[in-house]
C-alpha cells in the first residue's frame, strides 16, 4: 500500500468517525432516539460517508483530452504578378491638311473708283456757276475748282465709277454728289437748260 493510500485511509476514517459522532449525538439529542436506533443510523451515515469520500479520493483524475494539434498549413504562394500586355504601336501620325489656298485679292472696289479729267482752269477763262447744281454751296464750289472740276459738261460726264471717286474725295461732303443727283441736274444745265432749283439761284432765293 502506497503512503498516499494510506493518508487518504486516515483522512477518509477521521472524517467519518467525525460524521458519526455528529450523527450519533444530533439523532440522540434533536431527533428523540434511543442509544440502538440513534447507535445505528449514526454507523450508516457514517459508512456512506466513508465510502463516499474513499471513492472520491481514489478516482483517478480525468486526463484532459488531447487538443489535436492543429496543423498550421503552408501558406499559399503570392499570386504570381500579370504580365504587363504589350504596349500597341503607336499610330502613324495623320498627314497635315494642305494648306488652304490664299483667297486673289479681290478685285478693287467700285466704291475706290476712277478720277475725272480735270482741267487747270477753267474754258475761255470763265467758270460755270455750279452753286446752281442743287447741293453745291459756295465752299463746296472752291473746293470743286480746286480739284479741277469748273463746268456743268465736265460733271455731266462723270461715268458711275467717276462719281464714286468724287464722292470719296470730297472732304467733309462725301455722298453728296450722289445723294443730290449732280450729274443729272449738270446735263440740264450744260445744254442750256434750267432746274427749279437753278432758277432760284437766278432770283437770288438761295445765297
Amino acid at each position: 500500500m502506497t503512503k498516499q493510500t494510506q493518508d487518504s485511509m486516515l483522512l477518509v476514517g477521521t472524517i467519518s468517525g467525525a460524521v458519526f459522532f455528529l450523527a450519533f449525538v444530533l439523532l440522540m439529542v434533536v431527533g428523540g432516539y434511543t442509544f440502538s436506533p440513534a447507535l445505528f443510523l449514526a454507523l450508516a451515515v457514517a459508512a456512506v460517508v466513508a465510502v463516499f469520500l474513499f471513492i472520491a479520493f481514489h478516482r483517478k483524475p480525468d486526463t484532459p483530452a488531447q487538443t489535436p494539434v492543429q496543423r498550421q498549413s503552408a501558406p499559399a504562394p503570392a499570386p504570381e504578378p500579370a504580365a504587363a500586355p504589350a504596349p500597341e504601336p503607336a499610330a502613324a501620325p495623320a498627314p497635315e491638311p494642305a494648306p488652304a489656298p490664299e483667297p486673289a485679292p479681290a478685285a478693287a472696289a467700285p466704291a475706290e473708283g476712277a478720277k475725272p479729267a480735270t482741267l487747270d482752269a477753267p474754258k475761255g477763262g470763265a467758270a460755270d456757276d455750279l452753286k446752281k447744281i442743287k447741293g453745291v454751296g459756295p465752299k463746296l464750289e472752291t473746293m470743286l475748282h480746286g480739284m479741277g472740276f469748273y463746268h456743268y459738261d465736265q460733271i455731266a460726264n462723270w461715268t458711275p465709277a467717276e462719281i464714286a471717286w468724287v464722292d470719296e474725295n470730297l472732304e467733309g461732303f462725301k455722298g453728296r454728289v450722289s445723294r443730290d443727283n449732280w450729274v443729272e441736274q449738270a446735263k440740264t444745265l450744260a445744254t442750256g437748260g434750267e432746274t427749279d432749283f437753278s432758277q432760284r439761284v437766278d432770283e437770288g432765293d438761295v445765297y
